[in-house]
């Protein structure tokens, strides 16, 4: 397992920086790489996430002095989300079969969980976010049937778009992680409109299924100083409450958004970007 540690920034901070250090701050260009399982552990809201792709071994997640307990989720939750062929998540000796587009969210608590691929020349692609924890909820398969669904946009605003709520008040309890995939309608390029700020929940956006061409302008920054991210498939990218969070691409494209934070039933938002 490997962990990269990404540091809390003061948004009057982040208003001098230039684009490389936007970049090595906020983005993580390589989430995927095959055989491994490699994670961020980022100072806001102590989120961890990444990506696993097993082939000829497990990907076990480990614990350690990185969080201070014997096992990964001795104080933490997970959510893992696949986009490969098909895998699956054992916990505690359990396994769960992920099928492309299947999510899991597992409870504080669980002692062993690896991650395996049903065929190694066709490897699963796990997503994985978790956040600290004080409760522990049950262990959860999600399907995209099984997730709360719901569309939203328009045509003229070029933002119709499917969300799929997987780690969800709506579908399965949790502490604080929320997670989904948010998929978005031919012709459409916006991923949210109008952009907006959660004042007291971070965000990680993982864009995937787009062309080796096709880029994403991610905003991001404070309402009134906005900056720009560019940025290419399966690359994430983190935001901090003070953020917007919003991507327009130029070709066709989903994401996945992870949350973590308080207020999980994400009824009411903070400020919106100016208009």
């Amino acid at each position: 397992m490997k962990l990269e540690s990404r540091y809390a920034h003061h948004p009057d901070d982040v208003k001098g920086y230039d684009t490389e250090t936007l970049r090595r701050h906020f983005l993580v260009e390589r989430v995927f790489a095959g055989g491994e399982l490699k994670l961020v552990y980022s100072h806001v809201d102590r989120v961890v996430f990444g990506g696993a792709v097993p082939t000829s071994q497990s990907l076990v997640l480990e614990g350690g002095k990185e969080f201070g307990t014997p096992n990964f989720l001795d104080r933490r939750e997970l959510g893992v989300i696949n986009l490969g062929a098909a895998g699956r998540v054992l916990v505690d000796g359990e396994t769960h079969a992920l099928s492309n587009g299947d999510g899991l969210y597992v409870g504080m608590g669980a002692k062993a969980v690896s991650l395996e691929s049903e065929d190694p020349a066709r490897p699963a692609k796990l997503y994985l976010m978790s956040c600290p924890a004080h409760a522990t909820h049950p262990t959860t398969h999600i399907t995209r049937a099984s997730a709360k669904s719901q569309k939203l946009g328009a045509a003229e605003t070029c933002n119709v778009r499917t969300i799929h709520q997987y780690v969800h008040p709506a579908v399965c309890k949790s502490c604080q992680l929320v997670m989904g995939v948010t998929v978005l309608d031919p012709g459409s390029v916006w991923n949210t409109y109008p952009p907006h700020t959660h004042e007291r929940r971070m965000e990680v956006y993982l864009y995937f299924g787009m062309s080796e061409a096709t880029r994403i302008f991610h905003f991001h920054g404070q309402p009134a100083q906005t900056r720009h991210i560019v940025m290419a498939n399966e690359q994430a990218v983190i935001s901090p409450s003070w953020s917007i969070h919003s991507g327009v691409g130029s070709g066709p494209y989903s994401f996945i958004w992870g949350m973590a934070g308080e207020k999980p039933d994400l009824r009411r938002h903070g400020r919106p970007w100016p208009r």
